[in-house]
């Protein structure tokens, strides 16, 4: 029998959605299995924030732009980097099913299941070459807590092993690393689907940081060789993190060769010297020219403190919106003396000088986000995602 023929003689209970409704006693309702989040479009994230905006936070009290042309065309003209490491982490999420379970007074409640697709890797520049060196990619299902109806403790990985062990899956060489519950109590204001995304997101930033960890242990990381992370370095230390004064500091000294650097942004928190949003200051930064660094704090994420600064990659005359060709630095502020006076403003020069010189070649044309990028995060980007099975291959598996 050929393996199509194969295929088609599956039995109908062997599909995913079967196995999770019989395991969970839900009823799945086959429903319309779509994505999510798929495009990779510039956007400028307008909403609100809990940033907090506090004092400059660099050894020169800059208050107007500083302008890089001259040391990036002087280090461009040696043959050094500093920046070595790039790392990337993306996640593809899908509706699949609509599943039902049976609540007091004999109700039923209908909750979307969410799958995602994960994946955190690493690249390093050897020889003036970028190259793959780290990789991790995931499957993972999100499901309403609710389908643990007795709260038994493993329930959940029991469950994703007996997934994976399904016979289609173990054909195709597929397992699904955790199933994710995620909240359904009414005091969330949320919609299930976005609950759900935010699980597979948290997990993506776990993996995010467990890779920097394994970096820093693995004593690559240094003076010489930072690590450039793709998007916010806004990561939320775990409860253990927190009550343990030492594992505390030790993940906040992982951040010290690390920086975030954003495509997208929220200018709305830009703020003058008087406390009031200036979003035009961001706007009106000149080619090659970088702001002052500023000092935030963000609740949500404990006494960390971080500093954040903006460079203009591309000239505003040639892009589309005033943010296009912009990119956000963000740095976490580790040792005590960066705490107190912040960055040594020299080291923000260098850094900056050398992202300006990463601009070139661009992805120009294949990328509607070209201006924003600098191009070894791009090739990282697109290192994880070639490792994605494609949205129709991962929908048929439901």
């Amino acid at each position: 029998m050929s393996r199509t023929a194969e295929s088609f003689s599956k039995p109908k209970h062997n599909k995913i959605m079967n196995i999770l409704a019989e395991a969970t006693g839900g009823k799945s309702y086959k429903a319309h299995k779509y994505p999510i989040d798929y495009a990779d479009r510039p956007s400028i994230d307008y909403g609100d924030s809990e940033i907090i905006w506090k004092r400059r936070a660099e050894t020169t009290q800059h208050r107007t732009y500083i302008n890089l042309l001259g040391l990036s065309k002087k280090l461009a003209s040696r043959d050094d980097q500093i920046l070595s490491y790039f790392l990337d982490g993306s996640r593809r999420v899908f509706k699949v099913d609509d599943i039902a379970y049976v609540q007091s007074g004999g109700r039923s409640i209908i909750y979307p299941v969410i799958a995602g697709q994960i994946g955190v890797g690493c690249c390093h520049r050897v020889n003036k070459k970028v190259v793959p060196v780290q990789l991790k990619r995931e499957f993972v299902l999100s499901m309403p807590d609710v389908a643990d109806a007795d709260g038994k403790p493993g329930f959940w990985p029991a469950t994703a092993k007996k997934l994976s062990e399904c016979d289609e899956l173990k054909r195709l060489g597929i397992e699904f690393a955790a199933i994710l519950p995620y909240k359904t109590s009414k005091n969330d204001d949320k919609k299930f689907e976005d609950r759900a995304t935010a699980c597979v997101q948290d997990r993506m930033i776990e993996s995010e940081k467990k890779l920097v960890a394994d970096l820093v242990r693995e004593g690559k990381l240094n003076q010489n060789n930072y690590l450039v992370k793709d998007g916010s370095l806004e990561y939320r230390p775990t409860k253990e993190d927190k009550a343990d004064k030492r594992r505390y500091q030790t993940f906040k000294n992982n951040y010290n060769w690390v920086i975030g650097v954003s495509k997208n942004f929220n200018p709305e928190v830009c703020e003058d010297i008087n406390g009031k949003p200036n979003p035009g200051f961001i706007a009106d930064l000149p080619l090659y020219h970088r702001t002052p660094v500023v000092e935030y704090e963000n609740p949500m994420l404990g006494d960390i403190k971080f500093a954040v600064w903006y460079i203009r990659l591309r000239d505003k005359e040639k892009t589309r919106t005033p943010f296009d060709g912009v990119l956000k630095v963000e740095k976490i502020l580790v040792t005590e003396e960066e705490t107190e006076v912040g960055i040594d403003s020299e080291q923000v020069d260098t850094l900056s000088a050398y992202l300006i010189n990463e601009r070139n070649p661009v992805c120009y044309g294949s990328d509607l986000r070209w201006a924003n990028h600098i191009y070894p995060i791009y090739l990282t980007e697109s290192f994880v995602k070639s490792r994605y099975l494609s949205a129709e291959s991962f929908l048929h598996l439901f």
